[in-house]
């Protein structure tokens, strides 16, 4: 028995308050300090934000990931920061999904995007995995690409030849942290209008 099947049985002696989630927001990135503040992991960035502004921790581990139950919207909403690596968020996304029967367009991903400036928010519907290996491990786990997303621009690289992976992993400089600040005080917001089936509205007013 893994570690993570003992948390898992552990949290499910115990139901959330409020009952069960009717959503699942998720906020990809990778855990350990070594990966803090980097480009890769403005999806979790993106998350503490909406933690401190709903004043939750997003620290219970269940479904190989930290998570917490919060009211967003008016919806009890389960929010999570997978602990499996980027490339495996689905495996995490797909217990959650599968533990509360939650269907796949009540899943509304955050992450990041390096076709966007720092700073620039876009909302989408659904969509392929544009290359993001988070997305893609989602897609393939839920069997499904018809979920909302939050993308965060954390912008492109500085030429064609430098490295992705060098890219993705290094860190914010402190001026596009305080870009990224400006744009993750939309986040709730826009959250809280997707969650209400009001994505058009959450897209007129952010992107």
């Amino acid at each position: 028995m893994s570690i993570w099947d003992v948390f898992d049985r552990l949290s499910k002696k115990d139901e959330p308050q409020g009952g069960k989630p009717e959503f699942i927001i998720v906020g990809l990135g990778n855990p350990g300090i070594d990966y803090e503040r980097t480009r890769h992991n403005a999806g979790f960035m993106a998350m503490s934000a909406v933690e401190e502004k709903l004043g939750v921790s997003v620290n219970n581990y269940k479904f190989k990931a930290k998570t917490a139950v919060a009211a967003v919207g008016g919806k009890q909403c389960l929010l999570m920061k997978p602990e499996t690596y980027m490339n495996l968020s689905g495996e995490a996304v797909s217990q959650a999904m599968n533990f509360y029967k939650i269907p796949i367009e009540n899943v509304l991903v955050i992450f990041d995007d390096i076709s966007l400036d720092v700073g620039v928010m876009r909302i989408r519907r659904k969509g392929s995995a544009g290359g993001h290996n988070g997305l893609k491990s989602i897609i393939e786990c839920c069997g499904s690409e018809d979920f909302p997303r939050i993308k965060i621009g954390v912008g492109k690289k500085p030429h064609p030849d430098y490295d992705l992976k060098d890219w993705v992993l290094g860190k914010f400089t402190e001026e596009e942290r305080t870009k990224l600040s400006e744009i993750f005080a939309n986040v709730l917001p826009a959250a809280e209008l997707i969650v209400q089936g009001k994505t058009s509205e959450a897209m007129n007013k952010f992107n």
